[in-house]
Order: C-alpha cells, then sequence, then structure tokens
C-alpha cells in the first residue's frame, strides 16, 4: 500500500514499510514537520514520546489540527518523572526512555491490533540514546523498521544533527529508506532511496 509524503511544498507516495530519519538541529522546529507526516493519509497513527507526555503531544496534535481520535502515544517520560498518568485506551507508558524493548513491544502492540494505513513517529531517538546508549538504540530503531515492512505502515524518527558526531549521523542515515534534513532556518529537503 502506497502512503502519502507531504513535506513542505512537495507531495510524493511512499510504499508501505518505509522508514524515514528526520535530521534537525536541535532547537528545529520538527512539530510541523512531524504532524504534517501524521495527518495526510492515515488511519491510525502512533507518537513515541520520549521528550514530553502523553498530555503535550495531545496539545501540539490540537494545535496542528490533527485528528486525535486516530492517535496512540506511548509516553515514556511520565512514569520515571513521577507525573501522574491518564487512563485511556489511546495512552500507553513505559518506565522511561531508556525501556528500548518496552518501546518495541509497544509498537508491535499498535500495528498488531490497529487496521489501515498506519504511521508511527518516534521523538526522538537522540533522547532515547541519551537515557540509553547508541548502540542500544540502533537496534531498537532496526527492530521497528521490521515491524513498519512487517505490517505495511510507515515511520518517522528524530534525530538531532548537532548532538551526534558525523559517525553515528551516517550510521542511522544508512538504516533509514529515506532522510529529510531540516535547516535550522526552516527549510528541508526530501532524500528517497
Amino acid at each position: 500500500m502506497d502512503y502519502t509524503l507531504a513535506i513542505g511544498d512537495e507531495e510524493t507516495t511512499i510504499p508501505g514499510g518505509t522508514g524515514l530519519l528526520l535530521l534537525h538541529p536541535s532547537i528545529g522546529e520538527t512539530d510541523r514537520i512531524d504532524t504534517d507526516f501524521l495527518k495526510t493519509d492515515t488511519d491510525r497513527f502512533l507518537v513515541v514520546s520520549t521528550r514530553t507526555t502523553a498530555r503535550e503531544v495531545e496539545q501540539k496534535l490540537e494545535h496542528y489540527d490533527v485528528d486525535e481520535s486516530r492517535a496512540d502515544i506511548l509516553d515514556t517520560i511520565s512514569v520515571e518523572r513521577g507525573y501522574s498518568r491518564r487512563s485511556s485506551d489511546h495512552f500507553h507508558y513505559v518506565s522511561s526512555p531508556d525501556d528500548l524493548e518496552g518501546v518495541v513491544m509497544q509498537v508491535e502492540s499498535f500495528l498488531a491490533s490497529t487496521a489501515g494505513k498506519r504511521r508511527v513517529s518516534v521523538d526522538s531517538l537522540t533522547e532515547m540514546a541519551y537515557y540509553a546508549d547508541v548502540d542500544g538504540v540502533y537496534e531498537a530503531a532496526a527492530a521497528i523498521l521490521d515491524l513498519l515492512v512487517e505490517h505495511d505502515a510507515v515511520g518517522l524518527f528524530h534525530l538531532s544533527k548537532e548532538v551526534h558526531d558525523e559517525e553515528t549521523l551516517d550510521r542511522f542515515r544508512n538504516l533509514f529508506d529515506g532522510v529529510i534534513d531540516l535547516e535550522e532556518g526552516g527549510s528541508e529537503s526530501v532524500e528517497l532511496r
């Protein structure tokens, strides 16, 4: 199944199973790209949030007019920080951003229990690596990419280009089917393989 990819002024299609790497500056405005990715040509989507709580993700979706009824949110920080957790069928929790196995299991559960065109956003690999380590995050990303192929879904994975060295950036670039490179000024380029 093909998915529409609308980034900036460009629109193209990508096949199910495609994983895209979003390279961005540390202070880059990734919300616009993320929400455009999630709301276009989608039946259900999962946001894996390692930087903000489920409530903050919900507010972001609302601000960008994304249909929240299609959303599942995996909150990886509320448990560790002792925040109250909202109970909902669409909110899921793991103990912390370094619970990489838990994250992969939640992505698998989402994909196995939903149908139609599904999208997954992982925000962010950089934050996961801060809590865990780059090798573990690389393996978790590879496992999620395999799940996207298995379930004919697509994914967008955030990675800060100012935090990691060039060797690490190249390693992750080579793992993905395409790269969206967000510049400091807000312009972006899309390279699909």
